[in-house]
């Protein structure tokens, strides 16, 4: 019996053990990954009406954190970029820079930036010249990172070629989101749904 008991103990005794340095390294992990963040100020939550948000500076990875990477992953994975109109954007997204001015809150960002990042993916477009910024419900950040940006409705995603503007979607597409970069990007003809 003292056998049974004493085994019982070891095996309790390292099974807490080995919990607790799991624990303590998923909490190094997270500590790390806040130290990274809150230096870089990217992938920043706040609250928000009983969960969270993002706000300011973000990438992909953190519209694969809880509570966004549900809706994220769905839209991804759901959406079939047009083959001959990705096939079109290629060239032309060479030399493009992109700005997304995005809320995580917001059905309609919800709904387009995973369709832009599968229509990203698709086309071999090189992530690090896109910039995301997640703002509040008011279309702020508290760097400004909209300043000067003009954002009156998101998504706002804005196409660059040397620095200067080629044209933006604004809350929605006019007719799908690859197709609306088509136009933009080939100097086609193209208002926004808020164009004058």
């Amino acid at each position: 019996m003292k056998k049974v008991i004493l085994i019982l103990s070891a095996t309790l005794l390292v099974a807490c053990n080995s919990s607790k340095d799991k624990k303590n390294s998923l909490e190094n992990s997270a500590i790390e990954m806040a130290t990274e963040n809150s230096n870089k100020k990217i992938n920043d939550t706040v609250p928000y009406e009983g969960t969270v948000m993002l706000l300011g500076e973000s990438n992909r990875q953190g519209l694969l954190m809880e509570p966004f990477k549900e809706w994220y992953n769905l839209g991804y994975s759901h959406y079939r970029t047009a083959p001959e109109v990705a096939n079109e954007l290629k060239p032309l997204l060479e030399d493009v820079s992109i700005s997304v001015f995005m809320g995580t809150w917001c059905e309609d960002s919800q709904r387009d930036v995973p369709h832009l990042y599968k229509i990203l993916d698709d086309t071999g477009f090189d992530e690090s010249n896109l910039t995301l910024v997640n703002v509040n419900d008011e279309k702020t950040t508290p760097q400004g990172l909209e300043d000067g940006k003009d954002i009156i409705n998101v998504p706002t995603i804005i196409f660059y070629k040397d620095g200067v503007e080629l044209g933006r979607i604004v809350e929605y597409p006019i007719e799908t989101v690859e197709k609306d970069m088509l136009k933009i990007l080939s100097g086609k003809n193209y208002k926004h749904a808020y164009a004058e």
